[in-house]
């Protein structure tokens, strides 16, 4: 079934054209990775699907049924600004709440001795519309919704900017299901997330029944849960069946065979033109034919001659080691670390050798980055110690970009740190690095956080360390850049220690695990797929384990409290069931003309309305409670 079909879409900003021509079909059931640079216009398509841009031409259809819902790359907006995480979900229901006040406005002018036919009447076609909208069960669906996602009854009073960006896409795709979307848009939804959440987000999108579209740099992510890819690039967008390593392969297909067609037809075009030449030579009537005849095929040839695609500009670099550096490059002993007396993390040991490739894992909070503030001596250990190896430079990338000076420009940023440089290798340095012409006098403060990237990228390069230490370092850079720093790091002579949540880049790369946990490290040989192998087996097997070792007597007593708690939710479902035809029948009263001409019975109707609907909220936190219950001691 056809969700939405778009024609010849383009939009531009004043003589810049974005994209032109863009025409694609998205059915009922495709999972869509959406791929680009940084800048090629992949949010700007989405604010065309969802009605908040226009495009200056084409056609955008959708069916009847589509319901378009949108996650944005930034959780955090003025909207939001001070909501809790309760209040945030229930922006979905706003037209809900929005008929619940004019019908409580209304209730007030009744009680005043207004006009009592027409509030009646407007009354009752209020209380139509909100269940309609679903007034009647919302919360109890939004309830049961959060805590189906991990939260608990005391989260959805914390401030919404508290949570983590985890939690926050969390509450987002909530609002998408309740909203009843079943079109979604999801701009960058794994950025901020850490490796938990990331495969939390993808067994959600394995299993959605909806389509989407997912604007994604995460390739190990979009590999997992897409069967089909557009790619924007050079203001046109093309769609590959598959997910993104099979775009990747079908890319290049396509690319060698534009190639190979681009250079038989001009091999064809030159032969023809030499015949002409011969042919002009002979200068008989003949030979004028004939020379015209093949001038008319070389403008056929030269008609349909496309000239194939010029590669994007991307970063092209090496990481020089200035010195070798001794065999062990870091030790760490026993080191704890903590803030206001309590560790995040504590008895850490672990050597770095020369030639190391070792990537940190752990959840988002656990200490990653305090660990390498601590290596770098940037922190005190609460405990132990750590030492650098003999003529060991060290170079670090900050994830929060705070190493650069916003007064100063590009070009002021990069002759800061190296002096010594000439003004002429400081622009072929600064070109490598995508920042060319007028670019290089860009204040660090203009620059997007792709920019700022590039501009730390470059001062490591030209740092010439022996030991560098990454975090996150693929954090803010397009696919191309991200493949460029692979193709830089894979050639490195010195030792890598990295934290990064980009599961290809640790696949690409890593020759060691490390896995960062309150009471340690824990360690293993091989890069992310070898990790999910060794860490997935033990949690498919422990509910078996629990299960073979209850007694007789535990046995019985766990059928029981299955039994009693089935009998909770039957009873609970019996009473909703029961609760809404009195509320049915209420309203349907409350409509005969008989009652609408009496205020006292009126006004007695509407008061037990509203005492039949609290009933009705508690039962359905019953319900959920009983079910919650029952799904954890049958799970």
């Amino acid at each position: 079934m056809m969700r939405l079909s778009c024609s010849n879409l383009k939009k531009a900003y004043g003589v810049q054209a974005l994209f032109s021509h863009a025409s694609f079909t998205v059915y009922s059931r495709d999972k869509i990775g959406f791929v680009g640079a940084n800048g090629a216009g992949k949010t700007t398509l989405f604010r065309l699907l969802t009605g908040r841009e226009r495009p200056d031409e084409g056609e955008i259809s959708k069916a009847k049924e589509t319901r378009i819902g949108m996650v944005e790359q930034y959780t955090q907006t003025e909207e939001n600004r001070g909501l809790t995480v309760w209040e945030e979900l229930m922006t979905v229901f706003a037209e809900v709440t929005e008929t619940e006040e004019a019908l409580v406005r209304l209730e007030e002018e009744i009680s005043a001795g207004g006009d009592a036919g027409p509030l009646v009447e407007r009354q009752f076609a209020l209380r139509q519309r909100l269940e309609e909208l679903g007034g009647l069960t919302c919360r109890s669906r939004a309830r049961a919704a959060l805590l189906g996602l991990g939260f608990t009854k005391s989260d959805l009073s914390l401030p919404f900017s508290a949570l983590s960006g985890g939690q926050q896409t969390k509450v987002m795709l909530c609002k998408l299901l309740l909203s009843g979307a079943n079109l979604l848009l999801l701009d960058e939804p794994t950025n901020h997330l850490d490796m938990d959440a990331t495969r939390w987000l993808e067994g959600f999108l394995q299993s959605y029944e909806g389509s989407f579209i997912v604007i994604s740099h995460d390739r190990y992510f979009l590999d997992r849960v897409t069967n089909q890819t557009f790619e924007l690039e050079w203001g046109r967008l093309t769609v590959y069946k598959g997910n993104y390593t099979a775009y990747r392969a079908r890319k290049e297909e396509r690319a060698a065979a534009a190639r190979k067609k681009y250079e038989l037809t001009q091999k064809e075009i030159h032969r023809l033109e030499g015949i002409v030449a011969q042919q002009r030579q002979w200068n008989r009537e003949k030979n004028i034919k004939t020379a015209e005849s093949k001038l008319k095929a070389i403008a056929r040839l030269e008609e349909g001659l496309v000239e194939p695609d010029r590669e994007l500009k991307t970063m092209r670099f090496a990481f020089p080691v200035q010195r070798p550096g001794g065999k062990e490059v870091l030790l760490a002993q026993d080191l704890s670390m903590g803030f206001g007396g309590s560790p995040l993390f504590s008895h850490v040991d672990f050597t770095i050798y020369k030639g190391d490739r070792i990537f940190l894992l752990g959840p988002n909070g656990c200490g990653k980055t305090t660990l390498l503030k601590t290596l770098l001596g940037q922190y005190t250990p609460l405990a132990g110690r750590c030492r650098l190896g003999v003529n060991i430079d060290v170079g670090y990338y900050d994830q929060a970009q705070t190493g650069l000076n916003g007064r100063f420009t590009v070009l002021e940023e990069v002759r800061n740190a190296y002096p010594k440089m000439s003004e002429t290798e400081l622009r072929g340095a600064l070109a490598a690095f995508l920042f060319r012409g007028d670019d290089v006098f860009k204040p660090i403060s203009a620059l997007s956080g792709g920019e700022r990237a590039r501009v730390l990228l470059l001062k490591l390069m030209l740092s010439g360390a022996n030991l560098l230490l990454l975090d996150e370092p693929t954090n803010h850079l397009d696919i191309a850049s991200r493949e460029a720093l692979e193709q830089a790091l894979e050639g490195y002579e010195g030792a890598l220690f990295v934290v990064s949540h980009d599961r290809y880049f640790i696949n690409r790369l890593a020759q060691r695990i490390l896995v960062l946990e309150k009471g340690g490290l824990s360690r293993l040989d091989g890069n992310y797929d070898t990790y999910l192998q060794k860490t997935a087996a033990p949690e498919q097997a422990a509910p078996k384990a629990k299960g073979g070792s209850l007694s007789y007597q535990e046995r019985k007593e766990k059928q029981a409290a299955i039994r009693r708690l089935q009998a909770r939710v039957s009873r609970a479902q019996e009473e909703i069931h029961r609760l809404e035809g009195e509320i049915s029948r209420a309203e349907q009263t409350l409509f005969d003309p008989k009652i609408a001409s009496d205020y006292e019975k009126a006004l007695a109707l509407t008061q037990e309305l509203d005492a039949l609907k609290a009933a009705l909220d508690g039962q359905y936190a019953a319900w959920e409670q009983a079910e919650q219950a029952l799904s954890r001691e049958t799970g």
